[in-house]
């Protein structure tokens, strides 16, 4: 039998088109530009969770002094019979965003930034509703605020586990920049971990690509399944820009605090009373180590939980609780969230051997270990007075810097172990109290005058 060319030619190759086209697409989904199924839709789940997402705006009052000296020169009220002056007031306004996460307490959690010196904070909701909000604690270390709200049919975003996530995992972003109302991008997870940044003093930020702009600080994280897993922090780029670069605290951090908040309004943080080390490579090799992970101790304060614990100079610090610590940031975030009192498990490396210690949280020694308790600027730095073996003793007065742990932000400040700290602000110091005094003053930068070795130098810390 043959075929005609002129009548089932053309109907015949369009089935073979067809069940070609058939063969070489079935499996294949196109995808949008954030990596989404285009044949999906998150709509569903953010129905759900916006909600639980809202705007918190804040008004702050402050006393504004005249311009001009002699209206306040006595003799000048009295010479051109001036009354008194009234100080006046300024008010100042923000915007953020917050996560609900209890519904039936009204708990909402935000960013410390968002609320810090605030005189009044207001809670928008999805639905409009507005209502005054009272802080029950803060913890400007990490930069997580716990506020409450007295209002009914609330809806909570669930909690996730930050520790689960991977780097490509997909990522949504919900907040309110600008003021716009509620707005909801979308990327991946771009890097975990990430520390020595300078912004907070506690720092294992989730790095993201989703687009996080000004306004966006306090609010969600989540993943597609509508879990929490971070609160949205910080941006990297000009001028505050959005250039793919966003950064939100771990779910798992905030979690661990939220309970100190809401008790004592505050993180009354503990310590271990050790200096420690992120391992190099040469300290790999000293230490006969297989690889670089873990955290060695430098110094052990005396009196302090690590020695009461038997903990020893060169040990290497492994992992925490049976969570492994991967470098000396690990290890201080990991210890900076446990309440007073808590006991934890070491396993370390001493000498080759691989052993378990316990300890006990202590309370923080200011006058031993300081750094993070002193100011944000200085986090990473332990300081106490100047040692007999060090070669400037007798000839310089200040306060030494005994070690400075790699990436923080006394290293990224410019801060070496063994500098004589003489002054801040042009302000003589001599001790570490003096220190965290001047540290703690308003400000927008700390002026250190330092001696190292045979020179000394001025640091400017803003």
């Amino acid at each position: 039998m043959q075929m005609s060319l002129t009548g089932p030619v053309p109907a015949y190759r369009a089935l073979l088109f067809l069940v070609l086209f058939v063969v070489l697409t079935v499996g294949q989904v196109p995808v949008s530009r954030a990596g989404l199924p285009l044949g999906d839709s998150i709509a569903p789940m953010l129905d759900e969770l916006l909600p639980g997402v809202v705007n918190i705006s804040t008004t702050s009052v402050k006393q504004v002094r005249r311009t001009n000296p002699l209206f306040s020169d006595p003799f000048f009220k009295h010479f051109f019979d001036l009354p008194d002056q009234k100080p006046r007031t300024k008010k100042s306004h923000s915007l953020g965003s917050g996560v609900i996460i209890d519904a039936d307490k009204g708990w909402i959690v935000t960013n410390a930034h968002v609320i810090e010196g605030a005189d009044e904070i207001n809670v928008t909701l999805r639905d409009r509703r507005q209502f005054k909000a009272k802080v029950l604690g803060a913890d400007p270390e990490v930069d997580v605020a716990l506020v409450q709200i007295e209002a009914e049919g609330l809806t909570r975003v669930m909690l996730g586990d930050s520790e689960a996530l991977r780097v490509g995992d997909f990522v949504v972003a919900i907040g309110n920049p600008f003021g716009l109302g509620q707005t909801v991008t979308s990327g991946i997870v771009s890097a975990l971990g990430r520390s020595g940044l300078g912004i907070e003093g506690y720092e294992d930020f989730i790095q993201t690509d989703a687009s996080i702009n000004p306004g966006n600080s306090g609010g969600a994280l989540v993943t597609l399944d509508g879990r929490l897993v971070g609160i949205n922090t910080a941006i990297v780029g000009p001028s505050g820009g959005n250039v793919g670069i966003g950064f939100a605290i771990p779910v798992n951090m905030v979690k661990s605090i939220i309970g100190m908040l809401a008790e004592h309004g505050e993180v009354k943080r503990g310590q271990l009373g050790v200096s420690i080390q992120d391992i190099t490579p040469d300290l790999a090799k000293a230490f006969d180590l297989e690889d670089m992970k873990g955290a060695v101790v430098a110094q052990i304060v005396k009196g302090s939980p690590a020695e009461k614990a038997g903990l020893r100079q060169g040990d290497v610090i492994l992992a925490i609780n049976g969570r492994a610590v991967e470098n000396g940031s690990e290890l201080r975030n990991a210890v900076g969230v446990l309440a007073i009192g808590t006991e934890v498990v070491l396993d370390l490396l001493r000498d080759g051997e691989k052993r378990q210690v316990k300890a006990v949280i202590g309370a923080v020694d200011e006058t031993a270990v300081a750094g993070g308790k002193i100011n944000n600027r200085l986090a990473g730095a332990s300081l106490g007075e100047i040692s007999e073996k060090h070669p400037l003793v007798g000839r310089v007065e200040g306060v030494q810097v005994m070690n400075v742990e790699e990436g923080s932000p006394a290293a990224q400040a410019g801060l070496r172990k063994d500098d004589i700290i003489t002054s801040i602000n042009r302000q003589a110091v001599t001790s570490v109290e003096d220190v965290a005094g001047m540290s703690a003053r308003d400000g927008d930068t700390l002026l250190l005058h330092v001696v190292r070795g045979n020179s000394a130098l001025f640091l400017v810390i803003r």
